[in-house]
């Protein structure tokens, strides 16, 4: 009985008409053509199941990792991804494409992800990171199928990251903020979501839909879902922002932009043109084009990114109120990341 059993046919995870017959040091593989005699294919099972398509005729783009892009997005992990990191994927999957759309998982080599990495994103090595990551997960998915057997990227070294250093000096930011208030429309609107960054220290993914609803002046908070929260504690960490007289009039500002929009009904605090929330890529593109005028017309003198304003509200936070924010589940993180101060007082003996 044993014997007979281990030498049934095993099917899975393989195309129709191929067995895989058991032997000493694994599976050899065969194909069985309608009406023929069955092919051998080897032992290798991906070339077996190459050689199958061949006869076939179909199938030319199994394993490449455009297909693998379009298949890892109907995985239940993508499902579980937020909209940000699932915006963030696909930035990624430009680029990679690109170069690599039309291999095969399984013919990508570790001299391929340090090339990519060193030389063909060498104007972007961060970035270069993000999207090696992204090629990773494709790779694990096409060994999960059958269509890889080894995950390369795991085996190159990653870009070093240099972390950002400095925050926005009050002053500078203070003279970005009026010039974008003295504008008006959109660019003001841009310019009082900077001022709330600022203030609050929220990323742009945790209040760029923020609804007027979230905010009780009555009771003096906002409250705002924390993002990049992982397993049992995604969405559901409330952040409750004291809505201190900085904050108050922000709001009465936002309240006037509001009403000069004669758009009474509309629900976000900080819409767009079409009185919808703002998406990722849009306030995006609107806040490059912002920073690089500010810079020509010299309205600034050091270009910063939007998310340096979380560390100029840490440090501010920290200048004022002295202590730290609670932005992190570990402190540390906050320290590390956010903590921009160039000037630390101590107490002498």
């Amino acid at each position: 009985m044993e014997e007979r059993s281990m030498r049934k046919p095993v099917r899975d995870g393989l195309l129709p008409r191929m067995e895989a017959r058991p032997t000493k040091k694994g599976f050899t593989y065969r194909y069985h053509p309608v009406g023929g005699k069955p092919i051998n294919l080897g032992a290798d099972r991906i070339e077996a199941i190459r050689k199958v398509l061949e006869i076939t005729g179909g199938g030319d783009d199994i394993g490449t990792i455009s297909r693998l892009w379009d298949q890892f997005r109907e995985t239940p992990g993508w499902k579980r991804y937020s909209q940000y990191t699932r915006t963030d994927y696909e930035q990624c999957a430009t680029k990679l494409l690109d170069i690599f759309g039309d291999v095969r998982a399984a013919d990508i080599d570790a001299t391929d992800v340090a090339r990519y990495l060193r030389k063909e994103r060498a104007d972007a090595p961060v970035r270069a990171n993000r999207e090696m990551a992204l090629l990773s997960n494709l790779i694990g998915l096409a060994i999960e199928r059958g269509e890889a057997k080894h995950n390369p990227c795991r085996e190159v070294k990653r870009n070093e990251e240099q972390p950002r250093t400095e925050a926005p000096e009050p002053e500078e930011f203070a003279a970005f903020a009026t010039w974008l208030a003295e504008q008006r429309g959109q660019r003001a609107m841009i310019g009082m979501a900077a001022e709330y960054a600022a203030v609050a220290g929220n990323r742009k993914v945790e209040f760029l839909d923020l609804s007027w609803l979230q905010v009780d002046e009555a009771a003096g908070h906002i409250r705002i879902k924390r993002a990049k929260q992982r397993g049992k504690k995604r969405g559901e960490v409330i952040e409750q922002i004291e809505i201190t007289p900085q904050v108050s009039a922000l709001l009465a500002r936002l309240k006037v932009a509001r009403a000069a929009q004669k758009n009474e009904e509309c629900l976000y605090v900080f819409p767009n043109r079409s009185g919808t929330a703002y998406t990722q890529a849009g306030f995006k593109t609107m806040w490059q084009k912002l920073m690089v005028e500010a810079i020509k017309k010299k309205v600034i003198r050091h270009r910063f990114t939007f998310h340096d304003l979380r560390a100029y509200y840490v440090t501010q936070h920290k200048a004022e109120r002295g202590a730290l924010p609670d932005l992190h589940a570990n402190p540390a993180t906050t320290a590390r990341v956010y903590d921009r101060s160039k000037v630390v007082k101590r107490k002498a003996l």
